[in-house]
């Protein structure tokens, strides 16, 4: 980043409060006057930036930046030319994070196009209870009996339905729908999303489909994050949760009677069938499916673009369609390269 043009404000770190901050050790003579005001790629970097180098691979990128400052590891950090600041830590990108969010605190949630506490050019029922301090964007409309905690933003256009509760400090995105919907603190729910809807729900026959009533809500308790676009439906017969410091990314599908546990990461467009449940700190990659009524153990991973039929296990790292432990994937794809090549070589002996 060359330039932040959307995050102006920022004071700027001087090297002494980047050291106390990650608790990195400067190399004797480093010069202490450095102030850093803005992060970069290290081929990108300028004497005023803040890098990171954590892998060999990036040593030429590395010999030739100009950044002010790198975080590193020790092996790497003799890699670096004089003119950087070499701070090496043991974990050189979480210091990097850590830096980063010191510098620009308010890319930490999105901004409002609205001053701090105004309600201005929106649509509140007389019966919804907003606490001091909610700031509502102009075009949002808050329905009959909701309730909304004092610091949280509701985006312009977004809607919050009829007795939907949300807690303190959250920001709900533009567009936004949010209906049979209990949140937490400190939850963002960023543009577009659909939350509470009713689920994909149908008794299915010759001659026709029958709907079956959703009856459930969604919970989505404190410090969970999720992305633009992504759809949550409100349970059939018990309630949709997702549980604490869980984070989803964008265009997620998660159908109802869903459980995600706490500190879970789903990322894009990945689809979690209705009754299907993930224990506490699960990791499913881009594009995964899960099938009905499956449950993912705590700790699992499940690789990208995979599809899920079965229970997996606690701590278990599947993938592949249908997914499977990743070690026995791997020789299943070996073994089928093995044949085709077999094949290959057989097909050229008889052209010959």
């Amino acid at each position: 980043m060359s330039e932040p043009v959307f995050l102006r404000d920022t004071r700027g770190l001087s090297l002494d409060e980047i050291v106390a901050l990650t608790g990195a050790t400067a190399p004797q003579g480093t010069v202490r006057a450095r102030h850093i005001v803005n992060v970069a790629p290290l081929d990108r970097a300028s004497p005023s930036d803040i890098a990171f180098f954590d892998n060999k691979r990036f040593s030429i990128a590395a010999g030739k930046t100009h950044a002010g400052v790198c975080l590193t590891s020790a092996a790497l950090a003799k890699d670096l030319p004089p003119r950087v600041a070499a701070l090496v830590v043991r974990e050189p990108f979480r210091a990097f994070v850590n830096v980063a969010r010191a510098l620009f605190p308010q890319s930490l949630r999105p901004s409002s196009l609205a001053p701090a506490g105004s309600v201005a050019g929106a649509h509140i029922d007389a019966t919804a209870r907003l606490e001091n301090g909610v700031t509502v964007e102009p075009g949002a409309v808050i329905g009959p009996r909701a309730e909304i905690g004092s610091g949280t933003v509701i985006g312009a256009a977004a809607v919050i339905g009829t007795d939907v509760r949300i807690g303190r400090d959250c920001s709900i995105g533009s567009g936004a729908v949010l209906t049979n919907a209990l949140v937490g603190d400190r939850v963002i729910i960023h543009p577009g999303c659909k939350i509470g809807q009713d689920g994909f729900g149908f008794v299915m026959s010759g001659g026709g489909h029958l709907k079956v009533p959703q009856v459930g809500r969604v919970i989505i308790q404190d410090d969970v994050e999720i992305g633009a676009g992504t759809a949550i439906d409100r349970g059939g017969i018990r309630d949709t949760v997702i549980g604490e410091g869980t984070k989803i990314d964008n265009l997620v599908q998660v159908g109802h009677n869903v459980s995600i546990g706490r500190h879970c990461i789903v990322v894009a467009h990945t689809g979690i069938s209705g009754s299907s449940t993930l224990e506490d700190f699960v990791v499913l990659g881009a594009r995964v499916g899960i099938n009905n009524d499956v449950t993912v153990g705590e700790g699992a991973q499940i690789a990208a673009i995979s599809n899920v039929n079965g229970n997996v296990p606690a701590g278990a790292r599947w993938g592949g369609t249908p997914a499977k432990p990743v070690k026995q994937w791997f020789r299943e794809i070996m073994a089928i390269e093995r044949l085709a090549r077999a094949k290959d070589g057989a097909a050229s002996a008889a052209d010959e």
